[in-house]
């Protein structure tokens, strides 16, 4: 399990490229037959990526977290971005397609990831959060998902968000989980930009055309950094942190929240002419 302390604003201001990277952005979430994780300081998030290829794979327990198993403390959270696969919790299957979730709460043991097919396997996206109370594991599909279309095509923006983990949705003790999907001519998305100083924030970037990379925009409104995303990659947004972008193509992406609160509209704006 990869390690990230938290960076200050004032250090991010001076950060080269390079830093920022190295800092922010987890360059490869998806590896064959592998379970890859990246424990964050920033709310104790865990971001990783199972992707059961030929083998069942088993949710490990890293000794960073100093449980006796990994959800001990913790819940977690599941997208499917890949072919159709199962998700087994303490014996309890969860079989989704591409844009199925499972939510797995505290207290259990065993979870482990398989695929269907090793010509299509699944690429289960993971965060996980530190839970202090139970809810049941939940599963639910693309087409049971709470929607919301926002934006329009003149301001390149015309999106439709997908709400999965949330006060309405699959309950949970403080993870939100959603992805947003931008429609052929769309490219920015949250904009104009926010931050929500109550919560960090996780984006995993996906459906992005070969050839084709995604702008991520982060740090304060007035001391705006930017990296460049490609697909499968994913970004750590500390709460005070920007994060918008714009892609050379429309794209698709994952966001998972967790900290004070799940309200998901917590937000606080900035203008578009404030953005330094």
């Amino acid at each position: 399990m990869d390690y990230r302390f938290e960076a200050s604003r004032k250090e991010v201001s001076t950060f080269t490229n390079q830093e920022i990277r190295d800092n922010f952005l987890i360059e490869k979430i998806f590896h064959a037959d592998q379970i890859q994780l990246t424990y964050t300081i920033y709310d104790r998030m865990i971001i990783g990526g199972a992707m059961p290829v030929i083998n069942t794979l088993h949710l490990p327990n890293p000794e960073k977290l100093r449980a006796n198993f990994f959800l001990e403390r913790r819940e977690l959270g599941i997208i499917n971005v890949g072919g159709k696969g199962t998700v087994t919790a303490d014996g309890e299957q969860f079989t989704i397609d591409k844009l199925g979730a499972v939510y797995v709460g505290r207290g259990v043991k065993e979870v482990s990831f398989s695929s269907e097919s090793s010509d299509n396997p699944a690429q289960f996206y993971l965060l996980s959060s530190p839970a202090h109370a139970n809810y049941p594991n939940a599963k639910l599909d693309r087409e049971q998902v709470s929607t919301v279309v926002l934006g329009s095509l003149e301001t390149s923006n015309h999106r439709t968000i997908y709400k999965y983990i949330h006060n309405e949705g699959i309950q949970s003790c403080q993870l939100v989980m959603g992805l947003t999907i931008l429609e052929p001519g769309s490219v920015w998305n949250t904009m104009p930009a926010h931050v929500h100083d109550r919560r960090m924030e996780a984006y995993l970037y996906f459906d992005v055309t070969p050839g084709h990379a995604v702008l991520h925009l982060m740090g304060e409104t007035t001391e705006t950094k930017h990296i460049w995303v490609h697909n499968h990659q994913a970004i750590i947004s500390p709460p005070w942190s920007i994060h918008s972008g714009a892609g050379t193509k429309n794209y698709s992406f994952i966001w998972g929240m967790a900290g004070e609160n799940k309200d998901y509209t917590d937000m606080d704006f900035a203008e578009i002419s404030e953005l330094r």
